[in-house]
């Protein structure tokens, strides 16, 4: 039995962070990785999925080349050049994460799947270890819906999508969040058809009515089929396609393609730890609870990630253990005091941070919001990318940020910055007055509050 004073289960992003704190203290360190190092971003998500949305929007914009006054001609995409760079990219990242490892003095790399058999002792292997510190680090996986027929088919979850080696004819999705609606895009201008299938109204219900409308107009004029209020009833193999029979508002209706995209949503890995055998909750959902400081029931055991169901991103996983290190060796952050904050890399992208409008009304807050579309902004007209708008979202009684949704060229990015504004508390009449550099996109972002009104006045107007 091998005794660890650090002991990481997974490594996702938030492992790197850790381990940059952890190993300069000398101590013994255990890190125990199921499948490939890098978790899910650096494999299946972030890395090489923006490696294809990178490619897929240099594809589209060429093709635009009469709007920008030259010609591209004879134009024609190489997927196989495609996955060649997006798998040197993602790999390099993996393997470089493994050499760091492997090659530092005081940190063992362990393969295999790990089990608690008790509070502070771990088995992978048939082999056991203790720790005086555990993070647990296991993240989530996709999630298949009780669809009859779904387990006749070869299904794809993001994964398995990035491993195929042509691009579909026909790509039927199955989700209309996040992930589905990046994908969407992405393979509809690699040139396959796509149809996305979304149970709810609403696509990305997350959002707000106006950014998930705006993002269903864009998507459809570049030809992609969305079926929102879609109950999906049954799906046949058919020779080499599949058949999804669906009812949209009660109306049946038969698509046929020949790949299968599940992107309904991930559920926890904490379901492959033997929890049972410590005392560490978990919740209805799966996830493990943690305070604060992302410390589990049991003392000195710690859940970072996706695992946590604090967040789902690979920044909040990073944060997430920037929090352990604080707590670990001083400093004062915690999950209390986080804002949400994230991006949809559709192009153009959404940047999204604090509170929908939808969520400021139901917490019966007095909001004052401002809008301005991108087609109003000059460098977004000089470049030729209009689509979308900023809405900023403001505590009347406070003057603070309550949260902001900038869907557009640079929205990525851009949010970023009201990120820093509600972090540090900054009140828009000071924003208001920041010079920022001309001319860009968020130059005009505080010049946005000048058309600020009370929501209730607005739908009264």
């Amino acid at each position: 039995m091998k005794h660890f004073a650090h002991l990481i289960i997974g490594t996702g992003q938030a492992t790197g962070t850790l381990l940059g704190k952890l190993i300069p203290t000398k101590t013994a360190i255990g890190v125990i990785e199921a499948n490939k190092v890098g978790g899910s971003c650096v494999n299946y998500g972030c890395t090489p999925t923006k490696t294809l949305v990178a490619t897929a929007k240099a594809f589209h914009q060429a093709k635009r080349g009469d709007f920008y006054g030259f010609q591209a001609e004879n134009l024609t995409l190489n997927y196989a050049k495609v996955r060649e760079r997006m798998n040197s990219i993602r790999n390099g990242s993996s393997d470089g994460l493994k050499s760091w490892m492997e090659n530092t003095d005081n940190v063992d790399l362990m393969f295999g799947s790990a089990k608690f058999t008790g509070d502070k002792q771990v088995e992978v292997d048939g082999q056991t270890y203790t720790a005086d510190n555990i993070y647990i680090n296991v993240g989530t996986r996709p999630s298949a819906p009780p669809i009859p027929g779904l387990d006749d088919i070869n299904w794809l979850d993001s994964a398995r999508l990035l491993d195929l080696e042509k691009v579909p004819e026909h790509l039927l999705i199955i989700g209309g969040g996040y992930i589905g609606v990046e994908f969407a895009q992405v393979f509809r201008r690699f040139g396959a058809k796509i149809s996305i299938i979304q149970r709810g109204s609403q696509l990305m219900p997350r959002e707000d009515e106006d950014v998930a409308e705006a993002v269903k107009e864009f998507l459809e004029e570049e030809g992609v089929n969305i079926y929102c209020n879609a109950n999906t009833i049954k799906i046949t193999p058919k020779d080499d396609q599949k058949e999804i029979e669906i009812e949209v508002d009660g109306e049946p209706k038969l698509l046929i393609g020949d790949q299968v995209l599940v992107a309904a949503g991930r559920i926890s890995n904490s379901d492959t730890l033997a929890l049972e055998n410590t005392g560490i909750k978990v919740n209805d959902r799966g996830h493990i609870e943690v305070d604060k400081y992302c410390e589990t029931a049991v003392e000195g055991i710690y859940a970072v990630g996706d695992v946590n169901g604090h967040g789902g991103f690979t920044h909040t996983a990073v944060n997430d253990a920037e929090i352990v290190l604080d707590k670990l060796f001083g400093g004062d952050r915690t999950l209390d005091v986080r804002n949400t904050i994230y991006g949809l890399f559709t192009d153009p992208p959404l940047g999204r941070v604090g509170m929908t409008e939808k969520e400021a009304v139901k917490k019966g807050k007095r909001v004052l919001k401002a809008t301005r579309p991108m087609s109003k902004i000059s460098r977004a007209k000089e470049m030729g990318e209009t689509k979308g708008f900023a809405k900023l979202l403001v505590d009347a009684e406070t003057d603070l940020v309550l949260g902001a949704s900038i869907l557009g060229v640079g929205g990525d990015e851009i949010i970023n910055m009201f990120a820093t504004i509600m972090h540090s508390n900054i009140p828009c009449r000071h924003y208001r007055k920041v010079v920022l550099v001309h001319p860009t996109v968020s130059e005009l972002m505080p010049w946005v509050l000048d058309g600020i009104k009370e929501l209730m006045e607005q739908s009264e107007g």
